[in-house]
């Protein structure tokens, strides 16, 4: 594992451990956030933790062109109960991924820093946010990084079922009339492999990721 410090650098991702650690340490600038994304690493850490730095073995992932959306998503986006908008308010998203309550999972890696920094890359139009709305209420939505070719999706939130799923075909709906390759979404969890997404291997992802 590798120790960062100030300076602005990341090792090369085939480094990493066998779970997918490459780094520790360094910070949450602005401009190490974009370095990381760039080359397929992002922070995932617990609040009294150092920064941790993932490359994992296998990336969890959605190719917009080939998606297919369920039948029962596509008759609740039919009925036209929910209304979707893109970047209306990035600031209640990030901080309801951060508050919700989340299943066997204790306190949240979307510390106040966190917030801070990808709101910083919000204002330079760098991480996008998607809103789910009923009735004026936001009930659901997801925030992650725009790469123009690669959408990172970082965390995702629902008050209502089937909120965060709206959000989900929503973004993909868009990232395909818009010609990204891949939605990432990171690593495996069930949710998302039910939602359609799929593992590659870290070497076709970072094949995608740079071929801009």
């Amino acid at each position: 594992m590798h120790f960062l410090t100030k300076d602005l650098y990341f090792p090369p991702v085939d480094e990493a451990s066998f779970e997918g650690v490459l780094a520790v340490g360094g910070d949450l600038s602005v401009e190490r956030l974009v370095l990381a994304y760039r080359n397929g690493i992002f922070p995932w850490f617990n609040e009294d933790e150092p920064i941790l730095w993932w490359s994992p073995p296998d990336r969890m992932v959605v190719v917009p062109s080939l998606y297919k959306v369920s039948k029962s998503i596509r008759n609740l986006l039919n009925q036209n109960k929910f209304q979707v908008t893109f970047n209306q308010n990035f600031d209640q998203v990030i901080r309801n991924c951060q508050q919700i309550e989340r299943k066997d999972q204790e306190g949240t890696w979307i510390t106040d820093d966190i917030i801070s920094s990808y709101t910083k890359l919000h204002e330079m139009g760098i991480a996008k946010s998607v809103e789910v709305w009923q009735n004026g209420e936001l009930v659901g939505g997801l925030y992650g990084v725009d790469l123009g070719h690669v959408f990172c999706g970082e965390s995702m939130f629902s008050k209502m079922p089937n909120a965060s799923k709206i959000a989900f075909v929503t973004l993909i709906k868009h990232l395909n009339e818009n010609n990204y390759k891949l939605l990432d979404c990171q690593v495996h969890n069930d949710h998302l492999e039910k939602l359609g997404a799929f593992e590659i291997s870290r070497e076709v992802f970072m094949k995608v990721l740079k071929s801009e």
